[in-house]
């Protein structure tokens, strides 16, 4: 599990790290798919780390079938996120300042299950969302996705 050290510019002690996550909407558009972490026992977005050769759409496309067993295009960037002023401490003692993109995703194939990262799924409307014990970086993607908003939100 991670803790999140906020202060200025703290970012600076960690190395950039580049993430990459997905907002995947039910057939109605109304809800959003998410999973719980094994790791911290949070909900979020299938999402995950950047490997070398890897584009971020190749990233995301990856983590959401490695997370999910769902196969996805990706549709559009909904936002990039990044801040100088928070530091991602891990139990092994990596700290990185992160650098997320969150795209909207379309399934396209794959069957929906559980993985080795996750204990739990389902889809969630916004008001639901709410009353989860959610991954807090990830809140703000979601309200972003839920806006309405075409253009890409730069964070």
């Amino acid at each position: 599990m991670a803790k999140i050290i906020r202060g200025h510019r703290v970012g600076k002690n960690g190395i950039i790290r580049v993430g990459c996550s997905a907002v995947i909407f039910d057939k109605d558009g109304e809800k959003i798919l998410l999973t719980r972490r094994e790791d911290n026992n949070q909900w979020c977005l299938p999402s995950g780390g950047m490997e070398p050769g890897e584009s971020a759409s190749e990233t995301c496309i990856r983590e959401v079938e490695e997370e999910t067993g769902l196969q996805v295009i990706i549709k559009r960037l909904i936002g990039v996120y990044t801040t100088p002023d928070e530091l991602i401490v891990y139990q092994d003692d990596n700290k990185i300042q992160l650098v997320a993109l969150c795209f909207e995703a379309e399934i396209v194939g794959g069957e929906l299950r559980l993985s080795t990262e996750t204990t739990e799924y389902g889809y969630f409307s916004y008001q639901e969302i709410q009353e989860l014990d959610f991954l807090l970086n990830h809140v703000q993607r979601i309200e972003d996705a839920y806006s309405g908003e075409m253009a890409t939100f730069i964070r």
